[in-house]
């Protein structure tokens, strides 16, 4: 079974997702991994600028919360990558969601520039 985080009990179930969806990067990796199980290097290109540092604990942390699982092949050159857990695919709506969300915030402020201008 996963690693289930050992953060205190939240009472508002948005702090609960904010806890697991929290920071720049995440919801990235989870939208990247929504396609299929990634290699940590294919992943690292996809997100731009993020470090390697940065990218491993994200990856981490994802892990421990369940949402995020590491398949290791045993070979020689080293073989990991990552895959939406079951219990992480349930964020596949969310995430699509959000996105859609995003696109229209994008479109609202480049209307708003360009009335500016």
């Amino acid at each position: 079974m996963p690693s289930v985080s050992r953060r205190p009990a939240r009472s508002c179930a948005l702090e609960a997702i904010v806890d697991v969806l929290g920071g720049k990067w995440k919801p990235g990796i989870l939208f990247n991994l929504m396609t299929g199980p990634m290699r940590f290097a294919e992943m690292r290109r996809r997100l731009g600028p993020i470090t390697e540092k940065m990218l491993a604990q994200q990856l981490r942390e994802l892990v421990a919360e369940g949402v995020v699982q590491r398949i290791d092949h045993h070979e020689v050159p080293p073989h990991v990558e990552y895959a939406l857990t079951p219990y992480g695919r349930t964020l596949q709506p969310i995430l699509v969601q959000m996105g859609k969300w995003g696109e229209k915030h994008i479109a609202r402020a480049q209307r708003a520039e360009a009335t500016a201008d």
